[in-house]
């Protein structure tokens, strides 16, 4: 089955990326979670507005996603949150509030949708953060979860 992806898919590409897949991946999953579309002709035409889209907010080159990565690095990010007294939190950090945090500790604006969550972060304390910047760069940052 021929698709035109619509978001980023680990190990598959990038939105606007033409790909082909198994019939029941793109007809079960992808399609109906709006990551893809079915490849048309008048749907290779979305896929100039989808890269257009995509390379405003894709970092250019290898080397800036290096030094990117290098200021994530050296970033201390704390995220205040709700907690009980076992240090639990009342639900759980999502991919915003880390873009969020990052933001106010003057680390660059990212994208939520390249930040990957190992487990879900359910409790104070210190957690690592994937952050995929370029298909070769990835950086680890290190989110400190203080409960109030």
């Amino acid at each position: 089955m021929k698709l035109i992806l619509t978001h980023e898919v680990t190990g598959l590409g990038a939105p606007g990326d033409v790909v082909e897949v198994k019939d029941g991946y793109g007809r079960n999953y992808l399609i109906p979670r709006g990551y893809a579309i079915r490849w048309t002709r008048g749907a290779e035409t979305q896929i100039s507005t989808i890269k257009k889209a995509r390379d405003a907010r894709e970092i250019r080159d290898l080397g800036t996603a290096k030094e990117v990565a290098g200021r994530l690095g050296s970033l201390k990010v704390k995220l205040r949150t709700r907690a009980g007294e076992s240090g639990r939190l009342f639900g759980s950090i999502t991919t915003g509030d880390i873009v969020e945090a990052v933001k106010a500790a003057g680390g660059p604006m990212l994208d939520r949708r390249r930040i990957e969550i190992g487990n879900p972060i359910k409790s104070v304390g210190s957690h690592a953060v994937a952050v995929r910047l370029h298909p070769e760069v990835r950086a680890k940052v290190d989110v400190e979860v203080i409960g109030v």
